[in-house]
């Protein structure tokens, strides 16, 4: 397949096609199911150094020796990570910067869809504490490996979700209006977007580029808090044109893999991608259409208040 001719149905081993990655480290978190296991197998496939971070740890062990025996590469490592605890947060950094020198792709996977309200270990609300603040404190304190690593890049997990919500700065953690898992959702995937825009402004000039990526939409363990009735009225938009196809879980990754690896993205970051391209700006006047990032989640103002709002959040500030 040509470089060109990427689309919605592309798949990891496609975006790969004649890319190594022998010599390069990177960090999946969330990589012991779903669409992280993939994207771990995919980079393991081409001979990239891989950690899998994730909770469960029986889990990730499984699929760590899934992935050996099926890419042949031995040189997969496993680390417990709990993005909903800032002490959990510290000390997997400190164990990361222990171990390892240098990092050259980390890919910002994990997440919680559309879950109960309920808080982190620290108070804040789950889907941004964890989709977001997690991802932001973890990134900030493994900061000198990546760039020790330069050029590298960071991968954050977005989504189609995020249209239905910007951050919303005076209430983040509902505590002034009612708890609505679809807007909490939103919100916190606007933030992992605007995060890659923040990043990009911060190390642009030591050569780390950071992306946002909507995958697609995905049956994967992401969705374990839906009920049969939501999955129900999913298929439904779906087959009525008003949200986008299904993906497979290897087209799933591809996105994630392109903005890891693609040589066309070198020296461009601060991006939100989808098919594995970048995507089309839709006006915010017509937010229905199947495809496409609200200017909001690509904000540069926005992005340095949730930047300064992250820090006062999680208690650090970070100068790179």
């Amino acid at each position: 397949m040509s470089r060109n001719n990427f689309n919605h149905d592309t798949t990891t081993d496609e975006v790969l096609e004649g890319i190594d990655l022998t010599g390069q480290r990177a960090l999946v978190t969330g990589g012991s199911s779903g669409l992280g296991t993939e994207t771990a197998r995919a980079l393991a496939s081409k001979g990239a150094e891989v950690i899998i971070a994730a909770r469960n740890m029986e889990k990730a062990e499984e699929v760590r020796a899934q992935i050996a025996q099926t890419t042949g590469n031995d040189n997969i490592h496993i680390e417990t990570l709990e993005l909903a605890s800032l002490s959990a947060i510290r000390d997997f950094a400190a164990r990361f910067l222990a171990k390892y020198d240098r990092l050259n792709l980390l890919i910002n996977n994990a997440g919680v869809m559309a879950c109960p309200e309920s808080k982190t270990a620290d108070g804040f609300e789950m889907q941004f504490g964890s989709n977001h603040l997690g991802h932001f404190y973890m990134t900030c304190l493994i900061m000198p490996a990546l760039l020790n690593a330069a050029p590298a890049r960071i991968v954050s997990l977005s989504s189609l979700g995020h249209r239905v919500s910007p951050v919303v700065f005076d209430d983040i953690n509902f505590e002034n209006r009612p708890y609505d898992r679809w807007v909490s959702y939103g919100q916190a995937k606007t933030a992992n977007s605007l995060f890659a825009i923040g990043l990009e402004k911060r190390l642009a000039g030591r050569g780390i580029h950071a992306y946002a990526v909507h995958p697609g939409v995905i049956r994967t363990q992401l969705a374990r808090h839906l009920s049969e009735e939501d999955l129900a009225a999913l298929q439904s938009r779906i087959e009525s044109g008003d949200t986008q196809q299904m993906k497979s879980v290897e087209a799933g990754a591809a996105t994630t893999i392109y903005a890891a690896t693609a040589p066309e993205l070198e020296g461009k970051g601060g991006l939100y991608l989808e098919d594995c391209g970048i995507a089309e700006q839709i006006p915010d006047d017509d937010p229905t259409l199947p495809y496409g990032v609200r200017s909001f989640a690509l904000d540069p103002a926005a992005a340095e208040k949730l930047w300064e709002v992250s820090e006062q959040m999680v208690g650090e500030t970070f100068a790179f």
